[in-house]
């Protein structure tokens, strides 16, 4: 526990930026916050006891720690703006030290506070910052593996708690302790018969709202995690919206939700039961300690011990100094929550990506013969194979197109290629060199992906373009897209280029959104090229002009090609069958054919749909 926050403060780093700042403006603030209710004494003093006389003081006093030299101190400097006691200008010259130092209170109290809103803010930031970074640097499996609304939650509902952890901790060390202390030394140079009392009831205080503290970490780590599955159910159910009504499932869907809806709110109330008995209880204590200290106090008093402006102050003081001792066990609730936040972070930020670059790993320049598939074994997770003993290759300029049965592995053996997976045995190979030879990110930097299932953003059509290729010209642009059948329809649109295309590409049809991502592997300019079944979602018309698009896009690459549709895969160079993880057989479209093998069957099954 205390290893993972030592760690989370990390995110606050250099926090001696924050700390030194923070340390005078909270010394500051408790000094004059304390002094304008000592200031009470005097003031009682002035108005309302009749035996009160002014002492003329001529020499600066000595500095002690107690209410007469208070009185000696303002004495002083009454003094030396005046010759003469009035009791309207003693009233008036309080007024005016009680504004400034109430001035001055405030205005540490702000500097600290803005302090502490600067280094929340920046903690922010470079939390979320690091977070997305690890999350992007993830492989394509970890992905699988995980719900993306907890992946949300961490970034988003999870980094909220634990920057309060952090930037408490500077209130926590500094602000309320000085205040404390302050009040404190107050009441003591006030009465110290009374702040005997005060000084051993506190601690009580103190004890009663930790055991609440304690019992809050269960609770907030859960509703953490419940709070991942609806960000999740509620990111499943608006992108699929149309499903759910299709299936007249909007019921079930509804009642899901509200289930787990209802469970968060449980473990919301659960904390918030516990945070909240803390303030009530802590009134409710201090109320009775001034109870009982309007007992003693008033003895005090009455046998002249203890003026009845002292008297005053100190009850003022000690009703407050129950605020910042409950300031301080709340401050150290919201660290104790931080800390269970914090465990689910670096969960993810321990998490290390499975495919890494080797340390002499060296950049990919350019495919120059083939690429090879090795006696390539693959399983997801150690489960069962996918991919079994597969071998084949791909000549530079050639089409291959992969073809088979649904979940025979044609999708997973593409997804080899740009290193979304490693192989679990055998090996690819470009001109001879293992694939894992080459840095990731050469390889990908030779590549483009058009799969079937569309990846646009909420953003302009140019930028959506523009993703493999930043520093792409307008004309660029253009040129892409008319390769691509896109430059007409792109034209059509509100603000053309310029237009904001919805989240995933929601203004546009299936068919615009697949010509728009061809438009940018175009524009990227791939020397190998992975199409994944691009077409199969298409209707009719679409189909035609994406297939247009497509054609124009395979000239001169290299390119591994998977079809559903066997129609537009003819006239590859080889097609190889993939069924059960294994290849079934491969050759060109007419040796198949005459094979009379699985191939063949499919293309008659085709032929008569």
């Amino acid at each position: 526990m205390f290893k993972t926050y030592l760690r989370l403060l990390g995110f606050a780093r250099p926090i001696e930026k924050y700390a030194v700042p923070y340390f005078f403006y909270s010394l500051f603030y408790a000094l004059f916050n304390s002094l304008t209710f000592l200031l009470i004494v005097p003031i009682m003093n002035t108005m309302f006891d009749p035996s009160y006389t002014f002492e003329r003081v001529v020499s600066l006093p000595p500095l002690k720690l107690d209410k007469a030299y208070l009185e000696t101190l303002f004495n002083y400097l009454y003094s030396q703006l005046f010759e003469t006691y009035d009791r309207q200008r003693v009233l008036v010259l309080l007024a005016c030290i009680t504004i400034v130092i109430s001035l001055l209170s405030n205005l540490f109290r702000y500097l600290g506070a803005w302090t502490v809103e600067s280094m929340r803010a920046r903690t922010l930031q470079r939390m979320r910052d690091e977070m997305f970074a690890r999350v992007m640097e993830m492989n394509v499996g970890y992905f699988s593996e995980q719900r993306k609304g907890d992946i949300i939650s961490r970034i988003t509902a999870d980094v909220n708690v634990v920057q309060f952890c952090i930037t408490n901790t500077l209130q926590v060390a500094f602000r309320e302790p000085f205040l404390i202390v302050g009040y404190i030394v107050m009441m003591v140079a006030l009465s110290w018969e009374l702040s005997v009392f005060s000084v051993l009831f506190l601690p009580l205080v103190a004890l009663l709202i930790g055991s609440i503290v304690k019992r809050l970490r269960h609770p907030a780590r859960t509703n953490q995690q419940r709070l991942g599955e609806m960000v999740s159910t509620l990111d499943e159910s608006l992108s699929g919206v149309k499903v759910i009504k299709s299936y007249n499932a909007t019921e079930f869907v509804k009642e899901n939700f509200f289930r787990i809806d209802a469970d968060v709110a449980r473990l919301t109330l659960s904390m918030a039961r516990r945070q909240q008995l803390a303030s009530p209880m802590s009134e409710f204590l201090g109320i009775s300690a001034v109870g009982v200290i309007l007992v003693f106090g008033g003895v005090l008093v009455s046998r002249g011990s203890l003026d009845p402006g002292s008297f005053i102050a100190f009850v003022a003081i000690f009703s407050q100094i129950t605020r910042p001792v409950r300031a301080f066990v709340d401050q150290f609730a919201n660290i104790n929550q931080g800390i269970a936040a914090g465990e689910r972070i670096f969960a993810l930020l321990d998490s290390r990506p499975e495919i890494v670059d080797k340390p002499d790993a060296r950049p990919f320049e350019g495919l120059r013969e083939k690429i090879e598939f090795c006696d390539v074994h693959f399983a997801y997770d150690g489960r069962r194979e996918v991919i079994d003993g597969v071998s084949f290759e791909v000549r530079r300029g050639e089409t291959v197109a992969l073809v088979g049965p649904s979940g025979g592995g044609k999708s997973t053996l593409s997804e080899l290629i740009p290193r979304f997976y490693d192989p679990s045995s055998g090996e690819i190979r470009i001109d001879g060199v293992p694939l894992t030879d080459y840095t990731q990110d050469s390889l990908r930097a030779h590549m483009s992906i058009v799969a079937q299932e569309t990846v646009l953003f909420n953003d302009t059509i140019a930028a959506n373009l523009r993703m493999g290729k930043p520093d792409a010209s307008k004309e660029e642009l253009v040129a892409a897209a008319r390769i691509a059948n896109a430059d007409d329809f792109i034209r059509e649109t509100p603000e053309g280029y310029d237009t904001n295309i919805g989240d995933r590409g929601a203004k546009l049809s299936g068919g615009q959104r697949q010509r728009l991502s061809i438009a940018r592997a175009v524009l990227k300019n791939p020397e190998i090229l992975i199409l994944d079944e691009a077409t199969s979602a298409l209707d009719t018309e679409s189909e035609k002009l994406v297939q247009e698009a497509l054609n124009k896009l395979l000239v001169g690459r290299t390119s591994i090609v998977i079809a559903h549709r066997l129609s537009t895969i003819q006239g590859a160079d080889k097609i190889v069958v993939v069924a059960e993880g294994r290849i079934a057989e491969q050759g060109t479209h007419d040796e198949l054919l005459a094979r009379g093998g699985i191939y063949a069957h499919l293309i008659e099954m085709q032929s008569f749909a």
